[in-house]
């Protein structure tokens, strides 16, 4: 096919769709090599496509609320899952099977959909309040708070080639969510997929322009034109993110840099997993398919077998029968396991690796390539290579050299020390993995191992058919490992979303404090004047609205009454010859029948705007209550966040949290809870 009738994949910068102008790279099927296009980026003005997205996309992303961004993925998660069958086949281009092709698009997909759900952890507004109040005063007149703002700079995301789609997904979800606008930047050899997905991400319509640009083409020259509210997240070889990170402006500009590098993953067979038990063949079809699936072109695939040394011929015998039986091709045909490498330029990469490995141990199974529907010389195939290091703390290059393919080198171990220390020779990685059904080997491993991996599985019969796997990172789980791995973290829920805010201590008043972070700050101003806070709906409530409840004289006959009510009769409550020692005087009245009685109190009983009440958080039992005593209820409006109208759903609603403040004769607190009700607007 004639050059200017193939497909250009083209760049989305500026609002519009932008052809590069010369410069460009051929793009090619991995299992025929056949041409599919092109991709450049030149004639781009990287400074004007990232002032776009700071003052343009930023802009609208960051007056949203963060219901709003968290609503805003979850309908994108859901329009994409709905189209997901168009990105299959053009994955199976990139070498991928069906099962590494899910990986990479649904996974991408749901990593939208878990951090959507993130938004019920976030308050109802552009920014975040972070933890509690820091009391700076003797009287409560002066307090401390700390938010976090979306940062008025760009995400720039630079992403591998072995993940078109969920690279570009994982990341946006936590910088959307966030507030912040991205600039996508895959690697040109398989950008082709994600062009493909990110146009249907503008068709869509669903995110404000200019909060998504994409780059399929070159960006070298991009970060000349970083600044320092910008952040970059990386994801390749550890060797290009050192060179990014030591960019001149990114280091003067002391700008926010995550690498998730490859790294030397272990996986270590425990000692009581021997052959015949459940974890040994648990063992032996996880590492076999961490060395197949998407063919080892994974940043968190098994390189390093850990084994006790008298199980080293069993771990080998069973791994090259299991890879044997690993049917390789075209991963569009039925029964194929495994597919090709992301292009040829990859089989040379790997097969140097191999090369270089081979100098300091032994080849123990590698296969003739037998392939199904393609031909060894026109697709990037290569066969599955395990090496034995028989002595793995003097041939150290298993620990140094990584093939970025299905390669991976077994070792021996004496000792949980051993395998413990073996593990951490990889300088840092992103996961380890252990299985074994021993808990005092698990724990050793653990505690012993944790501080040079990001993420350590342990694996075992009882987890087992739930378990994602050794090499499946978690939206809500940190993702990321010190040393080589890169040292960042991605993704982890709430952890991957702060990376994009501004963390800010703040100081002042507590009605000021109130009034900035609209959540109610102990000692604010309260407003008392008003019908009951249970006659009001979602949207007439103000923070700081207040009732003030009558008064109840506690008396032994409530503690006798709450005791056989609640069958709670622990000897505090009810013997009084028994408090010696103890921090009591006399009988104390039950905490719990503090909170019932607060409620009795401070409940509006008819029917109103308030549907239900869903929960109770950080309740403290701060002063003992003794018969005789006189309690009453400062019950106040402390937060507010708006819910999602479902569909079934005829009105509209929001969750209203107030704190519940019971307090005595001399007006101390007592209790401190704060309840969650759902109010209709």
């Amino acid at each position: 096919m004639e050059k200017n009738k193939m497909k250009h994949y083209e760049n989305y910068v500026l609002g519009e769709w932008f052809k590069g102008k010369g410069n460009e790279k051929s793009l090619h099927n991995a299992i025929n090599g056949d041409l599919i296009g092109y991709a450049s980026s030149e004639g781009i003005n990287f400074d004007e496509v990232m002032n776009y997205a700071r003052d343009y996309g930023g802009a609208k992303l960051r007056k949203m609320t963060f219901q709003e961004r968290g609503i805003m993925l979850k309908k994108l998660a859901l329009h994409l899952h709905s189209k997901k069958n168009m990105f299959y086949p053009v994955s199976f281009l990139t070498g991928a099977t069906k099962i590494d092709s899910w990986i990479d698009i649904e996974g991408g997909i749901g990593n939208l959909f878990a951090n959507a759900s993130l938004r019920r952890q976030f308050p109802d507004l552009p920014f975040h309040v972070e933890g509690n109040a820091a009391m700076l005063s003797k009287n409560g007149s002066f307090i401390g708070h700390h938010i976090m703002v979306p940062k008025h700079g760009v995400a720039l995301h630079i992403n591998a080639f072995n993940f078109p789609i969920w690279g570009m997904l994982e990341k946006i979800a936590v910088n959307l969510m966030a507030g912040m606008p991205a600039i996508i930047k895959p690697a040109t050899i398989t950008s082709y997929l994600t062009n493909i997905m990110f146009e249907e991400i503008i068709k869509s319509n669903i995110l404000p322009e200019g909060c998504l640009q994409l780059i399929c083409g070159s960006a070298r020259g991009i970060l000349d034109n970083i600044k320092s509210e910008d952040v970059i997240t990386f994801t390749g070889s550890a060797e290009t993110g050192k060179k990014l990170k030591s960019h001149p402006l990114v280091v003067e500009n002391a700008v926010s840099f995550n690498m998730e590098a490859d790294s030397l993953n272990c996986s270590v067979l425990g000692e009581d997993s021997v052959p015949g038990t459940s974890e040994f063949d648990i063992f032996i079809k996880e590492v076999s398919k961490e060395i197949t699936v998407k063919a080892g072109q994974k940043c968190t695939a098994i390189r390093r077998v850990i084994v006790p040394e008298n199980l080293i011929e069993d771990v080998n015998n069973a791994l090259s029968t299991k890879l044997n039986k690993t049917t390789i091709g075209n991963p569009q045909l039925e029964g194929v396991r495994m597919g090709s490498l992301a292009g040829k330029e990859q089989v040379i990469e790997v097969t140097e690796k191999i090369n270089q490995l081979k100098k300091s141990q032994e080849i123990i199974y590698e296969k003739e390539l037998e392939l199904v529907g393609a031909l060894k010389e026109k697709g990037a195939f290569i066969s599955p290579t395990l090496f034995l290091n028989n002595n793995p703390f003097s041939k150290k290059d298993c620990h140094d050299i990584e093939a970025f393919g299905p390669v991976a080198t077994i070792m021996p171990y004496k000792n949980i020390d051993e395998a413990i220390e073996l593990s951490r020779m990889g300088k840092g990685s992103l996961v380890s993995s252990i299985i074994t059904n021993d808990m005092k080997i698990a724990n050793e491993f653990v505690v012993g191992a944790a501080n040079m991996h990001g993420r350590i599985l342990v694996l075992n019969e009882a987890c087992a058919k739930e378990s994602t796997g050794h090499g499946s990172p978690m939206p809500l789980l940190t993702h990321g490992g010190p040393g080589r791995a890169g040292g960042g973290e991605e993704m982890g829920g709430i952890r991957g979303i702060k990376h994009y805010l501004q963390r800010t201590a703040i100081q002042g008043h507590p009605t000021t404090i109130t009034e900035i972070t609209k959540q109610y700050q102990v000692g604010a101003k309260q407003n008392t004047s008003g019908p009951h806070v249970f006659r009001k709906h979602f949207d007439d409530i103000k923070i700081g609205d207040t009732v003030i409840t009558e008064k109840h004289k506690v008396t032994l006959d409530d503690i006798e009454n709450f005791a056989d009510l609640s069958g709670d009769k622990f000897y505090a409550h009810m013997d009084e010859n028994s408090l010696e020692d103890t921090i009591f005087t006399e009988r104390v009245a039950h905490g719990y029948f503090i909170l019932s009685k607060a409620a009795g109190l401070f409940v509006d009983p008819d029917k109103g705007p308030v549907l239900l009440n869903y929960g109770i958080d950080e309740c403290r039992f701060i002063k003992p209550v003794y018969p005789g005593m006189t309690i009453g209820v400062r019950f106040t409006a402390k937060e507010k966040i708006i819910q999602e109208k479902k569909e079934d759903e005829n009105f509209e609603k929001g969750i209203v949290k107030f704190l519940v403040d019971v307090y005595d004769d001399e007006d101390e607190t007592v209790m401190l809870a704060t309840i969650l009700t759902m109010v209709k607007k």
